[in-house]
């Protein structure tokens, strides 16, 4: 099994959350490879779960296709239900789904998510709770497919509305309707950030 010690990443890092599924709408898995040639051609790392099925396998191959760097992480326990890619840059076998995530987000410096289902919610969460905790200030994205994402939205306008969270919780996602639109969001946000860096 391999392990690895979370580190900052030492090129602009994008960590994509999504389906393992490919999803009713042709137009998913269509987005999900465009995010992936963007992503190459901007010379990012595309950081998401190893798995070579639905969006998750979309996103991948089309980075490899472009040229770009693959940083896969996956549970042993879904090595074969998510069918391991394990011909990706980089390909880390964790021992459960918290260390996972936990080697995805300390080594990406922006968070999207693609439709998906309860496993992508999941991550979407935590990420959110954390920047809502102030645990870290990465932005976070919904590629909002066709609409995939406005259920969830208007879910969160609610819970502001019920007063179980401040109006800030909306400014911490960013949905956009395309991966055009998304990468140019991306740009601007990563500068952002390498400039606060510095």
């Amino acid at each position: 099994m391999t392990h690895t010690t979370p580190r900052a990443p030492t090129r602009p890092s994008v960590c994509v959350y999504c389906g393992s599924r490919a999803g009713a709408n042709p137009s998913f898995e269509r987005e999900a490879q465009k995010l992936g040639r963007a992503i190459a051609g901007a010379g990012w790392q595309l950081v998401y779960g190893a798995g070579d099925i639905g969006l998750m396998g979309a996103v991948a191959r089309s980075a490899q296709a472009a040229g770009g760097d693959t940083f896969g992480v996956i549970p042993v326990h879904l090595l074969e239900r998510e069918v391991g890619k394990r011909d990706l840059s980089r390909f880390v076998v964790t021992e459960t789904m918290h260390e996972r995530k936990k080697v995805m987000f300390m080594n990406a410096q922006a968070i999207v998510v693609l439709p998906g289902g309860a496993g992508s919610l999941d991550e979407l969460f935590e990420v959110l709770t954390w920047r809502q905790l102030g645990l870290h200030a990465k932005p976070i994205f919904l590629l909002d497919t066709d609409g995939y994402w406005q259920p969830l939205l208007a879910l969160l306008r609610h819970v502001i509305d019920q007063g179980f969270a401040d109006e800030s919780l909306m400014g911490y996602l960013t949905p956009v309707a395309t991966a055009e639109e998304l990468a140019r969001a991306l740009r601007a946000a990563l500068s952002a950030r390498s400039a606060v860096n510095e």
